[in-house]
């Protein structure tokens, strides 16, 4: 019988930010204004490192993937979610949920490592800047790449599959602003404890490995840099790692608390809220952070403002 009820749940429903009627058109202008942003600073930079040939280095190598991964994740979320800012009643199919989870899984994992190869990137270029062009060789930052979108296709299609065992039976209600795995576990009929144990186990792993990465990466450059004993320098480390890191706080802090934080102490609008930061917040900022306080980006775009002028 519960299987038989369970095939007739072929459509969910997101009531995340729709259970208060006054607020779903400043909402949705709202997020209308930082998707708008988010696709002119993240698909500018691409064109900008497409562009200028003196940017065909690494570290913009690595900045521009990281462009397309944050326009990507934020057209994954944002777009559905405006829609069912308008829509009343907006349903979305298991095939959409299904569609949807995926390339989300995809996005924000090879985020995570994009992020730990930048950091190395920024180690070796500046601890050990004589074996740089040794180092950091193009067919090595094509590897990094390549294992980038691996890990994030492999780490996706692991929950992916894990999904199919579950059956859904007493609602599709989906507190949440998309397809996201946790809250899609909680609506289950079928004992979900494989799959959060899945999730901490893979999802655990490669934020630790990756946050690992960036934090010892980062602290040897700084001491790096703080032993030259450059006011100056020192000043201009601070204030660059400093915005590099805070930007990587506000992207992996919630990801920590939703993938590994025990699921039993989550709460539905706490994880909403977190949700929002690394999936439509974060994707806006990261140009500015990583390009707008960039000289060498700076000038780049001035020089071509100015030729076009």
């Amino acid at each position: 019988m519960e299987e038989a009820n369970a095939t007739l749940l072929t459509e969910f429903i997101f009531t995340g930010l729709t259970q208060q009627p006054q607020w779903k058109l400043p909402l949705f202008l709202v997020f209308l204004m930082i998707y708008l942003m988010t696709l002119v600073g993240n698909l500018g930079l691409i064109s900008l490192i497409w562009k200028v040939p003196h940017l065909h280095i690494p570290m913009y190598f690595f900045l521009g993937n990281l462009a397309i991964q944050d326009t990507w994740l934020s057209s994954t979320v944002t777009p559905n979610m405006l829609v069912n800012l308008l829509i009343k009643s907006k349903m979305i199919s298991l095939t959409e949920r299904k569609i949807q989870f995926f390339s989300f899984g995809i996005s924000v994992t090879t985020e995570s490592f994009l992020l730990a190869a930048m950091a190395y990137d920024r180690y070796v270029a500046i601890c050990q800047p004589l074996l740089y062009p040794v180092i950091m060789t193009n067919r090595l930052c094509f590897w990094l790449l390549v294992l980038s979108y691996m890990g994030g296709f492999l780490h996706a299609l692991i929950h992916e599959v894990f999904l199919f065992r579950l059956i859904f039976c007493n609602s599709n209600i989906i507190h949440h602003v998309f397809c996201d795995v946790i809250p899609l576990l909680k609506i289950s009929c079928t004992d979900p404890s494989i799959n959060y144990l899945l999730i901490f186990i893979f999802s655990g792993s490669i934020q630790v490995f990756t946050i690992g990465t960036i934090l010892i990466s980062y602290t040897l450059v700084l001491f790096t840099i703080l032993k030259k004993k450059s006011e100056k320098g020192v000043r201009k480390a601070f204030s660059t790692f400093g915005a590099h890191l805070f930007s990587v706080g506000l992207y992996y802090g919630p990801l920590l608390f939703m993938y590994v934080h025990p699921a039993s102490s989550q709460e539905s609008d706490q994880e909403m809220i977190f949700s929002l930061f690394y999936t439509v917040i974060i994707p806006v900022l990261n140009p500015v952070i990583y390009s707008l306080r960039n000289k060498q980006v700076m000038d780049a775009l001035t020089k071509i403002l100015k030729r076009n002028v």
